[in-house]
C-alpha cells in the first residue's frame, strides 16, 4: 500500500481597528483551487482592549467558514462522481 503526503497552507490575514477585526482566510488545493472566506469580531465598549482575542475569533470564524465551504465543495464532487445525491457530511 502506498501513502501519498499533501500538503495544504492556509493563509490568514487580519484588518483591525479599535472595535472590530477582519480576518480573510485563503487555501490553495492542489486541483489549483482557491477557497476564500470571511470572519468579523467586535469588541464591546466596555471590554478591555485585547487585539489577539478579537483574531482568534475572527480567525476561528473564518476558518469554519472556510471548513463549512470545503465540505460543500466535497459533498459536490462525491455526487458528480456517482451520479446521486450522496448523504449529508457532518462536522
Amino acid at each position: 500500500m502506498s501513502h501519498t503526503t499533501v500538503g495544504w497552507h492556509v493563509e490568514l490575514e487580519f484588518k483591525e481597528d479599535e472595535q472590530h477585526t477582519d480576518a480573510a482566510a485563503l487555501v490553495r488545493l492542489p486541483d489549483g483551487t482557491e477557497v476564500r472566506a470571511h470572519g468579523h469580531a467586535s469588541r464591546h465598549q466596555i471590554d478591555a482592549n485585547q487585539p489577539r482575542v478579537g483574531e482568534e475569533i475572527a480567525g476561528a470564524r473564518a476558518l469554519n467558514e472556510l471548513a463549512m465551504q470545503l465540505l460543500t465543495k466535497a459533498h459536490g464532487e462525491i455526487d458528480d462522481a456517482s451520479g446521486r445525491t450522496s448523504h449529508p457530511i457532518n462536522i
